[in-house]
């Protein structure tokens, strides 16, 4: 989430002049929608930040430069999850730069799935989500033994269980096959009729032909308790001279060697941090106009990310509805890949921008017994601005599910919040991970939509992996960027 501008080359950083943009998608301000719920906390640090446009950044001199052997941007759930298993698993420093601060994009507005149960064996995404909910499980076993609450105190962590429902012929269908390919693949996946999707949920109807798709190993993490837990060990490292982080601070430029050509550093409004070994960009949807600043004109490297925008409602005190799973109607998993073209790409306007919305129902409830119910998807840009009718048809759309929401009101402004985010889309559905062509030292990790929480752990494993040159534990080359665009 940084604002940006071109390289720059230089032999001396405090003779460097550096100008920077006033209209960059990432210079808005995260918006506070409700004082209310888990998010009260981050309320006067988001109201700190001011759009780029408005303050004139002080010029780093040599003075306020850093040396780090890695310089992540971006302190989203990916960044900070890579800064932390390079801290854990190597002796490499590390500094995390965002012109934001964490919980405050993508990463805060998440409803905490990690599950299996959308989930496709054999697929290009199937070892990493493998992979990273087993790095999940091991951290909340490992936060358990650590006492103090544990893992649900800790990082929100619940073994829910999931419940894929559906409701028509077709929709069953879908789940039979479902079912079986993850049996076969070696997950505890169970085909329910719509008498035994009733006795595990009696708030939910599916309808006598409906039924339900249940994985009882999946679970959920809160994503402000997760992030907290990082940063908390991520600064642990900061006595050894290993970890800083540049929270409020955007990346402005990249800066090369004039001898050399190599990247060096990365500029921010107030500093620059050098990173003698990598720079990785994990700035989620605004990865796409950061590196349109960042690289040469010359350069056709072109990274389709986008941000696809999701509203997500927290009822607090709701009595109607009790759930005992975490659940999604099976329309969900459609939306996971978009229909359009991959090849077209228009950035603000087009077919994307113009109506492609959807709305299926999610469902759970937090360690607080506050009801999070979702989602929208759209493609709106940038934009924070809560649609009140998109939260009217989440409602509606949820209380076809839960009979007794039907005739509840819902008063938006009566203990509720609404968290809207932007989702990092790509139009193949797969992430990006890997370095940039012709920059050795600069990777990119971007584009996990909907599945940044889930898969944060396992591109982190995978990151660092690249960065020391080992083999990986997953097949990294459905994530590169060779071949994959056009550059």
């Amino acid at each position: 989430m940084d604002a940006a501008i071109a390289f720059t080359s230089v032999r001396n950083p405090s003779t460097t002049r550096f100008s920077s943009s006033s209209a960059s998608p990432s210079s808005r301000v995260p918006q506070r929608l409700c004082v209310r719920g888990p998010w009260r906390g981050r309320e006067r640090r988001l109201r700190a930040l001011r759009p780029q446009s408005q303050v004139q950044a002080p010029r780093a001199t040599a003075a306020d430069a850093s040396h780090h052997d890695v310089v992540v941007v971006g302190a989203g759930i990916v960044g900070l999850a890579i800064a932390r298993h390079l801290l854990l698993h190597t002796r490499l420093s590390v500094a995390v730069a965002d012109a934001a601060v964490p919980c405050s994009g993508a990463t805060g507005a998440g409803q905490g799935y990690i599950w299996m149960s959308h989930r496709v064996p054999g697929s290009d995404m199937w070892e990493l989500a493998v992979q990273s909910k087993q790095l999940w499980e091991e951290l909340a076993a490992e936060v358990d033994g650590q006492g103090g609450g544990g893992a649900r105190e800790r990082l929100g962590w619940m073994r829910t269980g999931s419940l894929l429902v559906g409701r028509t012929s077709e929709e069953l269908a879908t789940l039979e096959e479902m079912t079986n390919a993850l049996s076969q693949a070696g997950i505890h996946a169970e085909f329910l009729s719509a008498s035994s999707v009733h006795a595990l949920e009696p708030a939910l109807s599916v309808g006598k032909d409906g039924g339900a798709m249940f994985l009882s190993q999946d679970c959920q993490i809160d994503a402000a308790q997760a992030v907290s837990l990082i940063e908390k060990t991520n600064n642990s490292y900061s006595s050894e001279g290993r970890y800083m982080e540049f929270y409020n601070d955007p990346a402005m430029s990249l800066i090369r060697s004039e001898v050399t050509g190599t990247v060096e550093a990365v500029q921010t409004s107030r500093n620059i941090l050098y990173g003698r070994k990598a720079i990785v960009i994990a700035s989620g949807a605004w990865t796409r106009s950061l590196l349109h600043s960042f690289l040469e004109p010359a350069l056709t490297l072109d990274i389709p990310v986008k941000p696809r925008k999701g509203h997500l409602l927290v009822v607090e005190n709701f009595d109607k509805v009790k759930l005992n799973h975490g659940l999604m109607e099976v329309g969900y998993v459609d939306h996971q890949v978009a229909k359009l073209n991959s090849t077209h790409m228009a950035s603000e306007s087009g077919e994307d921008e113009q109506g492609a919305l959807s709305i299926s129902m999610t469902a759970t409830l937090d360690t607080k017994g506050n009801l999070v119910l979702g989602s929208s998807r759209e493609f709106k840009g940038f934009s924070r601005e809560v649609d009140k009718s998109i939260v009217k048809c989440m409602w509606e759309r949820a209380g076809e599910f839960f009979p007794a929401m039907q005739n509840v009101p819902l008063d938006i402004d009566q203990n509720t919040q609404i968290r809207i985010g932007h989702r990092p889309y790509m139009p193949d559905g797969k992430p990006v991970i890997g370095f940039i062509p012709d920059l050795p030292n600069v990777l990119v990790a971007t584009g996990h939509e909907g599945n940044g929480l889930t898969m944060a752990l396992g591109t982190a494993e995978m990151v660092t992996d690249m960065i020391l040159g080992n083999p990986g534990k997953v097949d990294c080359s459905p994530f590169s960027i060779e071949h994959r665009f056009s550059g």
